[in-house]
């Protein structure tokens, strides 16, 4: 999640090699569109969102391969919820960020999963220290005054096992 006005620089550079790569979104207002791409890798920066931004991304070669895609929520309000964009592995811990836009207010803050609290920290931050598959669903924030965020799905994947 981000804020209007912020800005976003998404990169393939992970890949291999970057040359041929375009970053791709889907959004509700324009469907399919190609970010941008550059000699030197394939990128996009966003210098300032809006929600029109909101949708999914990803990274596609001229061959058609895809990387696992991301989902990017705009927000216009003053409460987001900061958290992992991959899925979570089993065992490994979680932590949210409950972030506000034009201050440093560390109250009450209730988390919320599935729309049920399950925690108040006084922080904003929240951390599951060994997620489970039970733990997966969808996660917010909510401050009494500022507001809440929206939500996120919160994915867990299995253990990997080595043999």
């Amino acid at each position: 999640q981000h804020f209007t006005a912020d800005s976003l620089l998404l990169s393939c550079g992970d890949q291999r090699d970057s040359t041929g790569w375009t970053v791709k979104r889907y959004t509700l207002s324009e469907s399919l569109f190609s970010c941008s791409s550059s000699v030197s890798g394939s990128s996009c920066n966003i210098s300032s969102l809006s929600s029109s931004h909101t949708g999914v991304y990803w990274c596609q070669s001229e061959s058609g391969e895809r990387s696992d895609s991301v989902n990017i929520t705009v927000h216009n309000g003053d409460v987001i919820l900061d958290s992992p964009v991959h899925p979570v592995t089993e065992g490994n811990p979680l932590t949210l960020h409950c972030l506000y836009r034009n201050t440093n207010i560390l109250t009450s803050i209730d988390f919320h999963k599935n729309d049920s609290i399950i925690q108040n920290q006084t922080t904003g931050v929240m951390t599951i220290s060994s997620v489970s598959k039970s733990d997966e669903g969808f996660y917010h924030c909510k401050h009494p005054e500022t507001g809440e965020s929206p939500k996120s799905w919160i994915s867990v994947r299995g253990e990997k096992l080595f043999i």
